[in-house]
């Protein structure tokens, strides 16, 4: 009985066979499916796509947006925090780099430079876009650096300054070799804006006094950041134009760190803080791969390959005409602020000089 039960239980398999191995094919795909699509639709969305992993795997040209060869990009440095104007910008930084020949022009745009367009100052150009819409911020940003530099501008990269210090303490701080030493007596304290004082006139208490001594100093993410946002310093480091020298040697800085070798093989227990705080800090319109192709790239580029330059008002002293110029303030109700010396709004002469720069790298002309 046994064995004739067996038999029928085997003719029925063998009858059934294909029926089961297209069961088993069916569940096969379905399972498949259900791990690929992910990745795939992720894949797709941040277009991982052939030329991506090339570029990775064989270091090849990133596939970025481009002109003329080059990849322009403004990084945007806001405040952030609590206090009043936390999403004005305190530095505006233009890159174009040639990926190709290893070369890079910084610009940086003084945030108190006027805009006819927005019939304010440059600054605000963030905070307004952000007002009409969520990712307006860095389009309109990117719209008014085109007007200043005469380039178009591929992308934006927004750094919130009050998050970047925990990304510097991440990385075990940076070094900073102070050029010039200052003295700021009226640093605001976060959170003391409206402070009355105690009926202080002077309202004293809502400011620190910052020191920065000259020569080579390692800097936490807390000195650093005042290092980089410190306005009323007397003299020159008063300036907008120093503040954005002090925020290209920061930026630089980070920069080296990273590039320390072994850095992320000893700091591997740290990554993903490291990243996660890199990403709190960040906000950009790259996708996720173009991300990775232009930090890649960009954090290779040899130091002294970067030819950095600031748009100033020159120095009467040492007889050097600068781009720009202070116009009387009663002319723009009382504010101070930075004009074309060619009149508002005339960008030409900035425009020759930057595409100068960009053509050649032994570009000589000043105004």
């Amino acid at each position: 009985m046994q064995l004739k039960f067996k038999r029928k239980i085997i003719k029925y398999l063998h009858i059934l066979q294909p029926t089961i191995k297209v069961g088993i094919f069916f569940l096969v795909a379905i399972i498949a499916w259900r791990l690929v699509s992910p990745i795939y639709n992720f894949s797709r969305q941040n277009q991982f796509s052939k030329d991506f992993f090339l570029s990775i795997l064989l270091n090849r040209d990133p596939p970025l947006k481009k002109y003329l060869g080059r990849t322009n990009i403004i990084l945007l440095g806001i405040g952030g925090g609590q206090h009043e104007g936390g999403d004005l910008t305190d530095a505006m930084i233009f890159f174009s780099i040639d990926y190709q020949k290893k070369d890079i022009v910084e610009v940086s745009v003084p945030r108190d430079l006027w805009s006819v367009t927005l019939k304010d100052k440059i600054n605000t150009a963030y905070h307004y876009g952000e007002e009409k819409k969520k990712g307006g911020g860095l389009i309109l940003a990117k719209a008014i650096v085109e007007e200043i530099v005469g380039q178009p501008v591929h992308y934006a990269w927004l750094i919130d300054f009050s998050g970047f210090k925990k990304l510097i303490d991440l990385v075990g701080g940076v070094d900073i070799d102070v050029k010039n030493p200052f003295i700021d007596k009226e640093y605001p304290i976060e959170s003391k804006e409206n402070d009355f004082c105690g009926g202080d006139p002077t309202f004293a208490c809502r400011y620190e006094t910052l020191k920065f001594d000259g020569g080579l100093q390692h800097m936490d993410g807390e000195k650093a950041l005042k290092f980089v946002r410190s306005r009323h310093a007397e003299g020159e480091e008063g300036t907008d134009f120093a503040r954005s020298r002090r925020q290209q040697l920061v930026i630089s800085s980070l920069k080296n760190r990273l590039l320390k070798p072994k850095f992320f093989w000893q700091n591997l227990k740290h990554a993903e803080k490291l990243f996660s705080a890199f990403d709190d800090a960040t906000d950009t319109d790259m996708n996720l791969s173009e991300q990775i192709l232009f930090l890649k790239s960009f954090l290779k580029l040899p130091e002294q390959n970067i030819r950095k330059i600031v748009l100033d008002n020159g120095d009467d002293e040492k007889g050097i005409k600068g781009f720009l110029v202070n116009p009387p303030v009663w002319q723009y109700n009382g504010e101070w602020l930075l004009i074309p010396r060619k009149g508002e709004g005339n960008f030409d002469e900035i425009h020759n000089y930057i595409s100068c720069n960009i053509e050649n790298t032994a570009c000589t002309m000043r105004p």
